[in-house]
């Protein structure tokens, strides 16, 4: 049991949240791609994203791991962007580094996305069992080079109405 829920369905409601928080993100990220401030996706993408990271850390099994050191990461970059966004609304700096700790932030949740992918996901089981094989490697990397690509083009394209309050 965690949080008085089962396993199984803590498990389902964090990859629910985790999807969300995706989905979002990907909403907010077309948004800054088109410099337009899409608060209510957002508020969305942050809380659910935020929701991802902590509700991570009760999954086994225990320890400082990777996907722990991911999640705290995560945490990190949100708090940024969170104060970015709503404490100093987008303006002078505040306005990259919340387009640089967002986008930061969608692309460690694909990351995982795509590790759990070849870990649960029947058909990609085999093309990289230990995670180490190039199919997995490639995946990852393709995911990168996409996310540093659009987090490029984001931070030069974002540019929301000023004196407009979030």
């Amino acid at each position: 049991m965690i949080l008085g829920l089962s396993f199984e369905l803590f498990t389902l409601l964090h990859m629910i949240i985790s999807l969300v928080g995706i989905a979002a993100g990907l909403v907010v990220l077309s948004g800054i791609l088109g410099s337009k401030n899409r608060a209510g996706w957002t508020a969305v993408f942050l809380i659910a994203t935020v929701l991802t990271s902590l509700t991570g850390f009760p999954i086994p099994p225990f320890g400082f791991d990777p996907p722990r050191v991911i999640g705290s990461i995560s945490l990190i970059l949100l708090a940024a962007a969170i104060l970015a966004y709503y404490v100093f609304h987008l303006q002078g700096a505040w306005r990259w580094i919340f387009v640089v700790t967002a986008v930061m932030s969608l692309y460690l949740n694909v990351f995982v996305f795509v590790v759990q992918a070849f870990q649960k996901l029947a058909f990609l089981q085999p093309l990289a069992p230990t995670q180490s094989e190039p199919s997995f490697v490639i995946a990852q990397l393709i995911v990168l080079a996409l996310f540093a690509g659009l987090g490029f083009l984001s931070v030069r394209r974002f540019y929301p109405a000023l004196n407009t309050k979030i």
